[in-house]
């Protein structure tokens, strides 16, 4: 089992992006305290649902001023960036790091940055599976060259090489069927959002497994990742007032932060009725609700690599609070309720 963290630098109402920003790279040494395994941080671009333009550069920040804990991206957008830019930096993040570092990627959406950055809707529309090949061609091998219709280049040396061997681990956002197959395909894992429930992970799951023995793959021990909302408070009742005072205030501005390209529509969602989504779907409560919730997800999933948002509370105090009482609290406890069927597992081995 391993369990995360899940960082957005997350502004809520006026709150200041810097303070935001800071706060996330704080809660990555905290969560390193807590006792967690893992710290993932997400990017966007030109808006307040995320005040991490580069998730990669936070990354190696985060390495930095870290010593045992797992630090991934979620995701790099594979739609903006170059993938040969990418997998040098991942490889050198691996390098330095002794192999802490682990690299989510995903396809993005139709917004703006497309236009900003240079690369185009085709790209977004078209380019994904063959900028995922060249990158994952980028992280295993000492030459990487583009041979496909998106980007095609001659074979270039690749330094520095990687630490982890036969290459650092790669994991896709996956949010719809294609990129799941693609993902099977692949055989690389997915993550699964926390805007959908264990039912609809479980679906994608069915058809992760349905297009890995298709392309020919075991989908069997694909370490998949689950993020998951996760506020902790003495009993469900004060989690729940404190998450609908401050779930709104993040979530209206910034998902109105999402400015699709021309001819591209923007989905609506109502900030009040997401909120309560999330606080129905996840892990939300006293420590004993939350561990419970936690067991029960893992359980009904078979996913055991778990990110959980912990910046929900709207305020610095109320994230750091969340980490060490997750990290006191719960963790323990989910971390027993795995341990008699490990312990089956190496008395049956």
């Amino acid at each position: 089992m391993r369990l995360g963290v899940f960082l957005l630098g997350a502004t809520f109402g006026d709150q200041d992006p810097g303070d935001a920003l800071r706060t996330a790279a704080e809660s990555v040494v905290a969560a390193e305290t807590a006792g967690f395994d893992e710290a993932w941080i997400a990017e966007h671009h030109f808006m307040t649902y995320g005040t991490c333009p580069s998730a990669i550069t936070f990354a190696g920040h985060a390495l930095g001023a870290t010593d045992r804990i797992t630090v991934g991206t979620a995701v790099s957008v594979l739609s903006t960036v170059h993938p040969v830019a990418l997998a040098e930096q991942t490889r050198m993040l691996d390098q330095l790091s002794g192999g802490r570092f682990a690299l989510g990627v995903g396809r993005g959406g139709p917004w703006i940055d497309l236009d900003v950055f240079g690369t185009g809707i085709e790209r977004y529309d078209h380019g994904f599976p063959d900028g995922l090949d060249v990158l994952l061609g980028g992280l295993s091998g000492d030459t990487v060259r583009g041979d496909g219709t998106t980007f095609t280049f001659p074979e270039v040396p690749l330094v520095p090489p990687p630490h982890t061997r036969p290459r650092p681990p790669v994991t896709v956002a996956c949010t719809s069927q294609a990129t799941t197959a693609l993902a099977a395909a692949r055989g690389l894992p997915m993550l699964l959002g926390m805007h959908i429930g264990t039912e609809e992970k479980n679906r994608m799951l069915a058809t992760y497994a349905d297009a890995a023995h298709a392309a020919g793959r075991d989908p069997a021990g694909v370490a998949h990742t689950s993020v998951v909302l996760a506020y902790v408070a003495d009993d469900r009742d004060t989690a729940l007032r404190h998450l609908r005072e401050s779930l709104p205030r993040w979530l209206g501005p910034g998902l109105a932060g999402y400015v699709p390209v021309a001819g591209r529509s923007r989905p609506s969602r109502d900030p009040i009725e997401y909120a309560e989504t999330l606080c129905r779907l996840h892990p939300v409560g006293s420590p004993e609700d939350c561990a419970d919730h936690l067991h029960e997800h893992v359980t009904a999933t078979g996913v055991d690599r778990v990110l959980m948002m912990v910046e929900g509370g709207g305020s610095r105090a109320r994230t750091l609070d969340t980490i060490r009482r997750l990290g006191a609290e719960v963790l323990p406890a989910v971390r027993e309720s795995r341990l008699p069927a490990q312990q089956s597992l190496s008395s049956g081995l």
